[in-house]
């Protein structure tokens, strides 16, 4: 006979051991000794016996249990293990609320793209050293986690991949973008391996990038990509006076051996001036100091102003040698940029390039504050006071212009192509 609710309510447990009272169609009330009484459905799927909890009584009613039965019938006439679809169903339940948690604290939900490259790093990465470390990973957050990181992994395909890293090749870090392509396939084996992905999707994509040549140093000059570069270097957590001169590098935008070299006599903060002798051509050159610049170079003179360099070696503990040139250039790989996408010789092509094509000063001031070899109609040299008021307030604008990129300033439309 089918249960009813009076009967279900009546049934006594017995000391010794459970006993089940049958409803049809597979479903029972199984009555245990300590007095719950839970609904359950027996089944056979693939040859095999198998038992699908319906619910606990009272909590689930009979007529929801038989509910559920039906809905487990039906199932297992489309081919469905209903068992199986009860358990997926609670694994989604508890990755929706894992995920909702995840994302109220700042994490990257489960399975997606930024979760498990994360997972791969803390198992693959670690042994590596530290530069390794930090350029890998800088390379993950800089161009690969804002396009795809908070997809599910397993959902992305090879072409959003490639459109990815051309995001990189589009700036010219070509040699980024293979290693991108590289980190990024290294991320999916892992996926695959342990079973978040069918396949390696990177393995499409091989021949999809351009060749990397040798060429000119590397440089930055799209703005959109200044801003990021800029805001790392603000916050870099190595050697205080190593980041004081990636600061200053964008806003002198002098040859790095200038840059290393400067020295403290030839610095005149109250005349808001930097005077030194250009060793590539033996010529005197002036630097104007934008408000901007004084303020770091006020900050790092009680650091090193006892010495004869502005940048003393850290090895050189009485300051009697300047930075190596290796030091700036290891500050900007750890920050995650590698050669291939800039150099300390890179911020002169910067400022040269946005200083014409955005902000649209005159290219004969440029050349001059680059120190360039500039001539007048009659084949003669300027001398270095030419057009000085000019490349002050020249020097003023490009301070603050670097400033709006670092605040997150709509970036302006260049005027012309570089």
């Amino acid at each position: 006979m089918p249960l009813t609710d009076t009967t279900i309510k009546n049934a006594k447990p017995t000391p010794d051991k459970a006993y089940k009272l049958p409803d049809g169609k597979g479903m029972y009330l199984l009555v245990n000794p300590n007095g719950s009484k839970y609904f359950r459905l027996k089944y056979r799927f693939a040859g095999k016996e198998k038992v699908l909890a319906l619910g606990v009584y009272p909590d689930t009613t009979l007529k929801q249990a038989r509910d559920k039965r039906d809905q487990a019938k039906k199932q297992l006439a489309d081919g469905i293990d209903p068992a199986i679809t009860k358990k997926e169903a609670k694994t989604a339940q508890r990755v929706t609320t894992e995920n909702e948690k995840r994302l109220n604290a700042g994490l990257p939900v489960l399975d997606s793209f930024e979760f498990v490259a994360l997972e791969w790093y803390d198992k693959r990465m670690l042994s590596k050293s530290e530069s390794h470390q930090k350029r890998t990973l800088g390379l993950l957050k800089r161009d690969i986690f804002p396009w795809l990181g908070n997809r599910p992994i397993a959902s992305i395909k090879a072409p959003e991949l490639l459109e990815a890293l051309q995001r990189i090749e589009n700036r010219n870090a070509i040699e980024t973008a293979h290693r991108a392509l590289q980190t990024s396939g290294q991320v999916f084996r892992y996926a695959e391996a342990t079973g978040r992905v069918d396949r390696d999707i990177s393995q499409a994509l091989k021949g999809a990038l351009s060749i990397a040549n040798g060429g000119h140093f590397a440089s930055m000059t799209d703005p959109q990509q200044v801003a990021p570069l800029l805001r790392a270097i603000d916050g870099y957590s190595g050697s205080y006076v190593v980041k004081s001169a990636l600061q200053l590098a964008p806003l002198f935008f002098v040859r790095p051996s200038e840059l290393r070299c400067a020295e403290w006599d030839h610095i005149n903060l109250e005349a808001k001036e930097w005077r030194y002798l250009v060793t590539k051509t033996n010529t005197p050159h002036i630097v104007p100091l934008s408000s901007q610049a004084i303020n770091i170079l006020t900050n790092l003179k009680p650091l090193t102003g006892n010495g004869r360099f502005v940048f003393p070696s850290a090895r050189t503990p009485n300051g009697s040698r300047a930075m190596s040139d290796m030091a700036l250039l290891a500050a900007l790989r750890r920050m995650g940029f590698d050669k291939s996408e800039m150099t300390i010789h890179g911020f002169r092509a910067m400022a040269r390039t946005i200083l014409d094509e955005v902000l649209g000063f005159r290219p004969d001031f440029i050349e001059h504050q680059l120190a360039h070899a500039v001539r007048d109609p009659n084949g003669r040299a300027y001398n270095r006071t030419a057009h000085l008021p000019e490349r002050i307030k020249m020097m003023q604008a490009w301070a603050d212009y670097l400033d709006s990129l670092k605040n997150g300033a709509q970036v302006i439309a260049f005027k012309k192509q570089g």
